[in-house]
């Protein structure tokens, strides 16, 4: 379908105005106060509440993944996508009640900081370069690909120029005005989201006429979070085992996810925003997913599943309401960018630059060294999302979640026994997070290209479940027969609750109980 002739002159009015008003409020707040410390520009100066960091997290992982991806796995195989969604309440949880105490209480600007805190300086140094990768690959070159392509078919543009071009964009709000500006632009932008991908769905469902057709005309297994052992895309068995690799490295450990939190006013605020993040993340199944499955009805044998969620916007909407789409759209890819790249920012100027090579730099060179970063690093990651383009054979969705699951294993391996486990070492943590790291991308690279076949691999979450699995049981091996370790400065989260005497307020283990029970009843309904 050509997307791109479907369009009126109005719609890219509006757009142009949406940009405009979101480009004058990230202006008015990026300039209002002169950011001048570190701590200002890229954790806000400790002053995110609730809402701010649950729309802040939710910005940030709602990105192209979610708008055109999770709506083409929905055309194809229907809601076992939410599975990433829904099933992220329990690693959102843990970020809440265990990892969250431990960064906020170790007054640490990123995570590189706190495993330094925990092992040793060399794995600081390990975890900062590894972390900046991943950030490269994962949230720069994944979203700018995926948004591309989107804004490949509404501008008829070359992918090279849509990268760009959207890279511009958000660079933008993350070098102007760092943390703060991103997360209250968030605020604007997510509250849109919300709004107009409601209008699509509703839109969605008024085109079939009679509700009950959505479910009588829907292959039955459309409707199945969990699928049955035999399915190739997502058996029930790899989602349970190998998600959780995910999960705790994306909400628990990823610097992109945390920012906001460590950035947060104070421990309660920070738990109250991760509870409000994951009431949002239900949002995703109706608004991001649904549109999918409607498509699937109303406009049947598209050529390229990756056009479905355009294809309900052009063909649905009325002349107007398609721009304001089509910016909510571009809102979500600025969201994602330029929280990635101010998380960039912050862990090479924060742990590897100004504490190992320039240990007395004065605050304003901080700063301005963060900037420059932030652009070196979306140069970079235009690169990245061009050479994403020669990657075929995989829909979109599965190779967002396949490249996640190579990247994971060593980060929450190493997380996870660094705070449940006292006993692990600096040594087995720096191993791990070395060889663990060469293992698995090496394994996701041989995957990815199908060596030696495509028959001889088990689905990627099963193997990102077997990495971790390797991963751990070496940093075990390698701290039991180890000599002697250094005790690390960072508590166990036994330690923690008792030493430090902490407790969630009432509010927060409320909310967050309800939101357990609400789960429960969502997973019993769509299995």
């Amino acid at each position: 379908m050509d997307i791109h002739s479907h369009l009126h002159i109005l719609d890219f009015i509006v757009v142009a105005l949406y940009l405009f008003v979101l480009v004058g409020l990230g202006a008015f707040i990026s300039f209002r106060k002169r950011r001048t410390s570190g701590n200002e520009y890229f954790l806000a100066g400790n002053s995110l509440k609730w809402y701010s960091i649950g729309f802040t997290m939710w910005g940030t992982n709602v990105g192209p993944s979610m708008l055109i991806a999770s709506c083409a796995i929905g055309y194809t195989t229907g809601i076992v996508a939410g599975n990433f969604s829904w099933y992220a309440f329990v690693f959102i949880c843990l970020l809440a009640m265990v990892f969250a105490p431990h960064y906020k209480f170790s007054k640490i600007s990123t995570l590189p900081e706190f495993m330094g805190k925990r092992f040793n300086p060399t794995t600081r140094k390990i975890l900062a370069w590894y972390t900046l990768a991943t950030i490269l690959i994962s949230w720069l070159g994944l979203t700018l690909y995926a948004g591309g392509l989107l804004v490949g078919q509404i501008m008829d543009w070359p992918l090279w120029l849509s990268v760009c071009s959207l890279m511009v964009l958000a660079s933008f709000f993350a070098i102007a005005g760092g943390l703060e500006a991103i997360a209250l632009t968030n605020v604007f932008q997510m509250l849109l989201l919300i709004v107009a991908s409601g209008i699509l769905v509703v839109a969605g469902l008024m085109a079939l006429g009679d509700i009950s057709v959505l479910a009588s005309r829907v292959p039955p297994n459309y409707w199945n979070l969990f699928l049955p052992m035999n399915n190739p895309d997502y058996p029930w068995l790899a989602i349970v085992l190998g998600y959780p690799v995910l999960g705790v490295w994306f909400y628990c450990t990823d610097q992109s996810m945390v920012q906001s939190v460590l950035g947060a006013k104070n421990l309660n605020q920070g738990q109250l925003g991760t509870n409000f993040g994951a009431w949002l993340k239900i949002l995703d199944v109706p608004l991001f997913i649904l549109p999918g499955v409607l498509c699937y009805l109303l406009f049947p044998g598209l050529g390229d599943e990756n056009e479905a969620y355009m294809t309900m916007v052009t063909g649905l909407l009325p002349i107007g309401l398609v721009g304001l789409i089509m910016a909510v759209l571009i809102a979500a890819l600025v969201s994602t960018i330029d929280s990635a790249l101010n998380s960039f920012s912050t862990i090479f100027t924060m742990d590897i630059y100004s504490k190992r090579m320039h240990p007395q730099v004065n605050q304003k060179k901080l700063v301005r060294v963060g900037r420059t970063t932030m652009l070196l690093g979306g140069i970079i990651a235009i690169f990245i999302a061009l050479g994403l383009d020669k990657i075929k054979g995989m829909d979109l969705f599965s190779l967002f979640q396949a490249i996640l699951g190579y990247l994971a294993p060593p980060m929450t391996a190493t997380f996870l026994l660094g705070i449940f486990w006292k006993h692990t070492s600096a040594k087995a943590a720096n191993i791990g997070l070395t060889v663990g790291s060469l293992v698995s991308l090496a394994v996701g690279a041989l995957q990815l290209l199908d060596v030696p076949n495509e028959s001889f691999w088990p689905h990627f979450l099963f193997v990102s479940f077997l990495l971790c699995v390797f991963i751990m049981l070496l940093m075990i091996l390698v701290s039991i027969i180890g000599v002697t370790q250094e005790p690390g400065k960072i508590l166990t989260i036994s330690e923690s609750y008792r030493e430090l005497g902490y407790k969630p307020s009432k509010q927060v283990k409320t909310l967050w109980l309800v939101l357990f029970l609400v789960m429960m009843v969502l997973y019993w309904i769509f299995n």
